[in-house]
């Protein structure tokens, strides 16, 4: 039986972490141990982050929001809640923009959650 020789396929898997740590720091980009290293903690970030930019953005929508409805003598909950009652069914990311770029519809869409928060108190 013939001898393997490894070579080419371990250069090749070299080779691709290498590159994956193009543009990290010192030896980090240079060398195989420390490149693995940093590659591997990077893909982990990378999955874990994945995940919780959806709730740095929900997070940043509902401050949003509750910013813009603060300012017409709301709180968020109670604007949500009215909201609910009127039967508005827009999502956190839509209304934030609204909120963002002081559109008309929005302070409408206040305007509606008082009437209903108004009507269901009584």
């Amino acid at each position: 039986m013939a001898r393997v020789k490894r070579g080419t396929t371990v250069k090749q898997k070299h080779k691709k972490i290498l590159d994956r740590a193009k543009g990290y720091l010192a030896r980090h980009h240079s060398t195989y141990r420390a490149a693995r290293e940093k590659t591997e903690k990077a893909g982990q970030y990378a999955y874990r982050d994945r995940r919780q930019k959806k709730r740095d953005f929900r997070s940043l929508w509902i401050v949003r929001i509750n910013a813009a409805v603060r300012s017409n003598g709301l709180t968020y909950s109670q604007f949500m809640n009215g909201l609910k009652k009127a039967g508005v069914n827009l999502d956190r990311k839509v209304l934030a923009q609204m909120a963002y770029d002081a559109d008309k519809n929005f302070e409408t869409l206040i305007e509606t959650a008082k009437r209903f928060i108004a009507n269901n108190a009584k």
